[in-house]
């Protein structure tokens, strides 16, 4: 070992509690040194039981269960930390239809969908979700996951010399499709449209694509993303748009058709994209839009065309899903998600920093990264699990407690999970003054 790489190891023991992931992320050298360190952090965080992370679960994401943490603790949680929505994935007709589909084409598709990967049970959840959105032109292409959407959908629609303006809360996976495509990457201001428009101005000149990028739900913040205002300048300047309902599909809209329903302008969105792992309680992702883009998209999405099609059992479950969610169980789990969140919201708004609106997504800000580590211990051990964000996912500074609040919570599981956080808020300091 050198002596600078002693050095930093002896700093990493003597502090590792103030160490943030992202501070193994960089090293320009040709030594592996960044990669040592954070398996010696590893190592130091589990030697003090706080290493909270990839908790083993031993059944479905429901409401409450049980975790194995990495040191072989147990402990049981109430789970604000999983993004199935509406409980559609343990639910029992759900189970059944992958039960079946698996029953009948096997495990995996086992091909491409453009050689042959492409079954009868990816056409009737493609067919399905036509049917659910509601607008007979479109089409939906499949993919295996929904990070791949975004990476597929943009570098197919964006070529070298074309431009990408996203809004600078954008996922991550937006970013890299961007850069992926080759083309030009301006950010605006969060849910800015006089920047946006400020962008537009000079980029859209009638001879360039241009596409606006954004979400329906923002995550990372809890908030909804200003599509209608978007929409609105894309047409005024000749632009495509791309809105990530990621958080949102199945769950905002009365019909459960996203943000892009709930701001009256879904038939407007040039691409839709969907995650499978969120409300649909599945895996992978899709993209709606007009029939000629989505053929063209089949095919020229690289991470669609070189990637094995979704396994029919996640797929047959998934068309249940949206069978489900158009009825009136999904109607009924929409309006109780909606409640659970004004619920939750209201027992903590007065007493700690929350973000957002009011969406599903409740966001506590605690600002300093440091307390992350022994912070998310104090949760878990109190028998609360939540997905804590820190840099670089947002701004340095900006650490928060999200909490994705889901349709089957109770209410007395919601005051528990509140009693916890503000006992954590005394605790470290984050309560409002």
């Amino acid at each position: 070992m050198s002596t600078i790489d002693e050095t930093m190891s002896k700093h990493l023991q003597d502090n590792f509690s103030n160490y943030t992931y992202d501070m193994f992320m960089m090293n320009m050298s040709s030594e592996l040194e960044e990669m040592d360190l954070f398996s010696e952090w590893v190592d130091i965080l589990n030697k003090k039981d706080l290493y909270t992370f990839e908790a083993v679960r031993s059944a479905a994401q429901k409401t409450e269960i049980d975790l194995a943490r990495q040191n072989g603790e147990n402990v049981h949680i109430i789970n604000l930390s999983s993004y199935n929505y509406l409980g559609f994935s343990y639910h029992p007709d759900v189970i059944k239809a992958a039960q079946d589909a698996v029953g009948r084409y096997g495990l995996g598709a086992s091909s491409s969908p453009v050689i042959s990967g492409t079954y009868l049970v990816h056409k009737q959840l493609e067919e399905a979700l036509v049917n659910f959105f509601g607008l007979p032109d479109r089409g939906v292409s499949l993919f295996t996951a929904g990070y791949s959407v975004n990476l597929g959908a943009i570098s197919a629609f964006i070529k070298p010399g074309n431009h990408v303006v996203m809004d600078e809360a954008s996922h991550m996976s937006i970013i890299e499709g961007a850069k992926l495509s080759g083309g030009e990457m301006t950010y605006f201001k969060h849910n800015d449209m006089a920047h946006l428009e400020e962008i537009l101005k000079k980029v859209c000149d009638g001879f360039t694509r241009v596409l606006i990028c954004i979400e329906g739900l923002y995550s990372g913040d809890g908030d909804y993303g200003n599509v209608k205002g978007v929409v609105e300048l894309a047409k005024k300047y000749g632009a495509y748009t791309l809105v990530d309902e990621a958080h949102s599909a199945l769950v905002a809209g009365e019909h459960g058709r996203g943000v892009c329903e709930m701001q009256g302008v879904l038939a407007d969105v040039d691409l839709y994209v969907m995650t499978f792992s969120k409300a649909f309680g599945g895996v992978g992702g899709g993209v709606y839009g007009k029939k000629e883009i989505i053929q063209y998209m089949n095919w020229y999405a690289k991470c669609r065309m070189f990637s094995c099609a979704l396994d029919p059992a996640v797929t047959g479950g998934m068309a249940k899903v949206v069978e489900l969610a158009g009825t009136e169980l999904g109607k009924e789990r929409r309006l109780r998600i909606k409640d659970n969140a004004n619920y939750f919201r209201s027992l903590l708004q007065d007493k700690v920093h929350v973000g957002g609106n009011d969406s599903w997504v409740v966001i506590v800000n605690f600002g300093n990264e440091a307390k992350t580590l022994n912070l998310n211990d104090f949760l878990q051990r109190e028998g609360l699990d939540t997905s804590i964000i820190q840099f670089p996912a947002v701004p340095k500074g900006g650490a928060r407690i999200r909490m994705f609040v889901t349709s089957e919570h109770t209410h007395a599981q919601l005051d528990k999970a509140a009693d916890i956080i503000l006992r954590a808020a005394e605790k470290f300091d984050f309560l409002k003054k």
